[in-house]
């Protein structure tokens, strides 16, 4: 019996010891020395970007970025143009579409999770008949790329739908609003995040459900006053994937918003002054800085809900 233990004790002990030599090699002074690296090389053209915003038209037309540290000449002029002023045919400036863009991405964001958290608690804790079989149609809903759904959609948001003659849907006249935009990010972001809320609320300790339900809280209540709470994590990593995506999102607003310069995003914009001969550089990088700043501040707001929503369920006990 003692020769049995003694075979048996290396392989508990492997895990263990095969876990610290990765955590070891990752903390090496190579290893950090190579993420400080990357690092640098990661935000060098971004600190060009910001430089090149902030140079003269004469000085981004003759010189590289770098030369700013040199000689220095820097303003926000070229903000307060591209902002304001406008240039590349409009008068408006890209302030307009940039509180488009926030007007799309924040709904955008909320309503899927919304939607998603509700759906993921009814699949993970209110059994009913089929409920398995659901979960596994919204998981392979997933496969459906966004490209070969948008035709379909502009149709049925401009025309309805109709069998024959028969009106199954009828035509919604949703153009120059931003519900079609709105509609059709929440359509593709439901299935990957009611699958990721699912396997994080079905983790949530079954004594702390059960305990709720003994004491009368209803569905409602244990979602609203437990399950929201608990998966906060999730909620903010997803939510910054789900901004990210929206508020950078080209495709979807230029099918459905792009012809309308009253709902179209900063990225439709962006687009145009790019495409625009290469001309006045200096308010294009200017633009493309401002497309950065919201992302940036959403992600450092919600950093610490990300990384434990990374986190969360990868250690047992």
């Amino acid at each position: 019996m003692s020769d049995v233990r003694e075979s048996e004790a290396p392989v508990a002990v492997a895990p263990v010891t095969t876990a610290k030599a990765v955590r070891k090699s990752f903390s090496s002074p190579i290893a950090s020395a190579l993420v400080i690296a990357v690092t640098v090389l990661w935000t060098i053209p971004t600190l060009g970007l910001l430089v090149t915003s902030l140079r003269p038209k004469e000085d981004v037309a003759s010189s590289g970025w770098w030369e700013a540290f040199v000689h220095p000449d820097l303003g926000l002029g070229n903000y307060h143009a591209v902002l304001f002023e406008g240039g590349f045919g409009n008068s408006a400036g890209l302030l307009p579409f940039l509180v488009n863009s926030l007007a799309i991405s924040v709904p955008a964001t909320v309503f899927p999770l919304v939607l998603a958290a509700m759906a993921a608690y009814a699949l993970a804790w209110v059994r009913f008949r089929g409920s398995d079989t659901v979960f596994f149609v919204i998981f392979a809903l997933q496969v459906v790329p966004l490209q070969m759904a948008l035709i379909p959609l502009l149709q049925l948001f401009s025309g309805g739908a109709h069998i024959g003659s028969v009106e199954i849907i009828p035509a919604l006249d949703l153009k120059g609003t931003y519900a079609p935009v709105w509609l059709a990010h929440t359509m593709f972001a439901l299935p990957l995040a009611i699958f990721l809320l699912h396997n994080f609320i079905a983790q949530l300790p079954r004594d702390l459900m059960e305990a709720a339900i003994v004491d009368g809280a209803s569905h409602f209540k244990i979602f609203r006053s437990i399950v929201l709470p608990l998966c906060a994590p999730a909620l903010a990593s997803f939510a910054i994937f789900q901004f990210l995506w929206v508020w950078n999102d080209l495709l979807v607003a230029l099918t459905f918003a792009g012809g309308t310069p009253e709902v179209a995003p900063m990225t439709a914009r962006l687009a145009q002054m790019a495409g625009s001969t290469g001309q006045r550089w200096e308010l294009l990088t200017a633009g493309a800085f401002l497309s950065l700043i919201v992302p940036l501040a959403v992600f450092f707001a919600l950093q610490r809900y990300f990384v434990r929503g990374l986190l969360a369920g990868s250690v047992k006990g």
